[in-house]
């Protein structure tokens, strides 16, 4: 049976951030955690759905709350605010995704030597950054992820698994974005992938993103490839 609970965890200041875990209760246990990291906006019944699609597969899924205290966006003005507290301050982004793995690492239905992360949009750039901390865990997915690399660099070896999964027409993140990615999971020493999807744009995996003049539409075939290499991907870095 799917298991779904709601959780609160807190970091060092005490701050609050809602969390849903979700789990199948039969079969083997424990069993690998992944996070699922949110869009701009917050997370969403987006990333619920996600997180029990992975408990399907077998794993548990973690919709984790990067934003804190119930904070949700109210349109894409109040969703870019949002976004740009962590944005502007990256560290402080990496000391919440490292408090989210902790948080799953502690769960009861988790194998804590068995952690993954993938995250969507603003949430690709969330796994990345958790990459980019050094931190061993399994693997990370970005999904038509934000590529930019943090200006102070942390500067350590990438030892977890990265896969990128990214529409060559992305406006947010340009093919000279994924070069330079390229060149950086190189240069950090990472076991990296990169997907490109063509004419895929931002936001491919989202059946709400209808703005075409914007560069943000969902694109069902490249929604189903890109889910399918994260499947693969998954299978081979977990025991």
């Amino acid at each position: 049976m799917i298991i779904k609970e709601n959780i609160t965890y807190r970091d060092a200041s005490g701050k609050a951030f809602g969390g849903v875990i979700v789990w199948n209760d039969s079969g083997p246990q424990p069993k690998p955690g992944i996070l699922v990291s949110h869009m701009w906006g917050g997370q969403s019944e987006f990333e619920v759905e996600k997180a029990t699609a992975l408990a399907k597969l077998g794993y548990v899924g973690f919709a984790i709350d990067n934003y804190g205290e119930g904070r949700r966006a109210n349109g894409p003005e109040d969703a870019q605010k949002l976004m740009d507290e962590l944005d502007h301050d990256r560290p402080l982004l990496q000391s919440r995704m490292l408090l989210a793995v902790d948080t799953l690492k502690k769960h009861k239905a988790v194998d804590p030597s068995q952690i993954g992360a993938i995250g969507f949009c603003f949430g690709g750039k969330c796994v990345l950054d958790l990459a980019r901390s050094g931190i061993k865990i399994r693997g990370v997915v970005s999904f038509h992820g934000l590529l930019d690399s943090p200006i102070p660099h942390p500067n350590k070896e990438i030892q977890s698994a990265v896969l990128v999964l990214h529409g060559w027409e992305d406006p947010l993140a340009p093919p000279n974005d994924m070069v330079k990615l390229s060149y950086e999971m190189n240069d950090y020493k990472a076991d990296w992938n990169v997907h490109i999807y063509g004419h895929t744009g931002h936001a491919f995996t989202n059946p709400k993103a209808q703005f075409p003049e914007k560069g943000m539409l969902f694109e069902p075939d490249s929604n189903r490839r890109s889910w399918d290499s994260m499947i693969y991907f998954l299978d081979e870095i977990f025991d």
